[in-house]
């Protein structure tokens, strides 16, 4: 999700298509416009999102923002959410588990 005040981009629509079919594995998953980007959910709970820009956060909590950081991800401005760094999402299997943490944390 962007900044407030954002506009709908196609490299954010382009981006949240290609993580959901990334996503197709799993199931209960949808997306909802939100802010110029997208939501991503889990039964209901955001895990995921993703700005105008097309940049692709995770939720993160105490336990999984290290790693986030050890990644070189950036923290979104005023939410506990990170940049999923674009060699983890090259990596189906690595990815897959940081979804599966981030829906975990969602559902704290």
């Amino acid at each position: 999700m962007g900044e407030k005040g954002d506009k709908s981009s196609n490299a954010g629509t382009l981006a949240a298509e290609e993580f959901l079919a990334k996503l197709g594995h799993l199931d209960d998953i949808t997306s909802k416009k939100m802010f110029g980007g997208y939501g991503i959910f889990h039964d209901d709970n955001m895990f995921g999102m993703v700005n105008s820009q097309g940049e692709i956060f995770l939720k993160v909590n105490d336990d999984t923002k290290p790693r986030y950081e050890d990644a070189g991800a950036t923290k979104h401005s005023r939410m506990p959410y990170y940049t999923m760094p674009p060699y983890i999402m090259e990596d189906h299997a690595v990815m897959s588990i940081w979804v599966e943490e981030a829906i975990g944390v969602a559902g704290e």
